[in-house]
């Protein structure tokens, strides 16, 4: 009849693909994304399935089946290896051409944080930290107040710092381990030492970051995130610690005497009201590289009067990982579905 009007379901307002995402290959892998990291000009990212996946130029990814659970954590050991922990309680140490050492077993207990610099190694199990020196074969072993929730080496490798409930213990090597503790009430998670080793951050379970000034003890809080901190990430020479858990990247400044003390954080990259769970910088640049609740992805200068860019749209899964490969060629972005998009970072001649 003419003037009807035939009402149906409501239709999905369509995005395009952004320059990057037509250039780029998309990957469905069934298991999440746990983390990323940069080995040369290889990208290595671990899964809930217990694989490592190696990505290369063009080539199709590599992988290897390194865990018999989850892979909990991992990082980069050196430019060669990555050292991983996972639920089935192993701690492993894996090189690019996929030879596996195994430093440590816990039975059933999982090992849930992993460090590596300059030839030592680190993870914790439940309350214990396990540090292996360079050279040496047996680990020591450190008990801390409650269950471990993050450590991190110094850039230099000479001090370990493991965060639990209440704050902090510092471990440094001289000619024996001497501790020095911090304190600040509440679970502490995410831990990480300045560039130039002069602060310690970590990222709490009550919507916080914290830090502490190391030759004074001094520390100051930086509260009222909407949501946890999941990613941490140093970017640029000032530098600013750039983190999640807000509807914009929050990028706190650490040059000066001070730090952050008494300053604004800088704030960028913002996505319609969708929190951010995942930064990590872009190397040489005062930019970085943000993801999503919602599986989009910006590059954003730390320049609050600049628009970010635009890389990925929404793909209803939150972003977990983002890692470039060393020449910054190649951009890896990986989801909590397994969806996994690789694309070269720059349109190719």
């Amino acid at each position: 009849m003419q003037g009807s009007v035939t009402i149906g379901a409501p239709r999905k307002t369509v995005v395009p693909k952004t320059e990057l995402e037509r250039r780029g290959t998309r990957f469905k892998f069934g298991a999440p994304v746990t983390a990323a990291v940069r080995l040369g000009d290889t990208v290595v990212s671990s899964f809930g399935d217990g694989m490592l996946r190696f990505f290369r130029g063009t080539a199709m990814p590599q992988e290897i089946q390194v865990h018999d659970g989850v892979v909990l954590c991992m990082v980069a050991d050196g430019e060669t290896h990555v050292v991983t922990g996972g639920d089935d309680g192993r701690f492993l140490r894996t090189s690019l051409e996929g030879e596996i050492e195994v430093l440590g077993e816990f039975g059933t207990k999982w090992v849930d944080c992993v460090a590596a610099s300059h030839g030592h190694y680190a993870c914790s199990s439940g309350r214990e930290a396990h540090v292996w020196a360079a050279g040496q074969n047996k680990p020591i072993v450190f008990e801390h107040a409650s269950t471990v929730g993050g450590m991190a080496f110094d850039p230099k490798g000479k001090r370990l710092a493991v965060a639990y409930y209440g704050g902090a213990t510092v471990w440094a090597r001289e000619k024996r381990w001497k501790s020095s503790k911090v304190f600040w009430k509440g679970f502490h998670a995410h831990t990480c030492f300045s560039p130039d080793g002069k602060y310690l951050v970590t990222a709490m379970q009550e919507n916080a970051l914290h830090a502490w000034r190391l030759r004074d003890k001094s520390n100051f809080a930086m509260p009222g995130y909407p949501a946890k901190i999941k990613s941490l990430a140093w970017v640029g020479e000032t530098p600013h610690l750039v983190t999640s858990g807000a509807d914009e990247a929050i990028a706190w400044p650490f040059d000066g005497k001070d730090g952050p003390m008494n300053r604004k954080p800088v704030c960028v990259a913002y996505n319609e009201d969708e929190m951010v769970t995942c930064v990590t910088a872009f190397p040489g640049q005062e930019a970085v590289f943000v993801g999503f609740r919602d599986g989009a992805v910006q590059l954003a200068e730390l320049d609050e009067t600049q628009n970010a860019i635009i890389l990925s749209g929404t793909t209803g899964a939150e972003v977990t990982a983002i890692e470039l490969s060393s020449i910054s060629t190649q951009l890896f972005v990986g989801d909590a579905d397994g969806n996994v998009l690789w694309a070269p970072l720059r349109p190719r001649d």
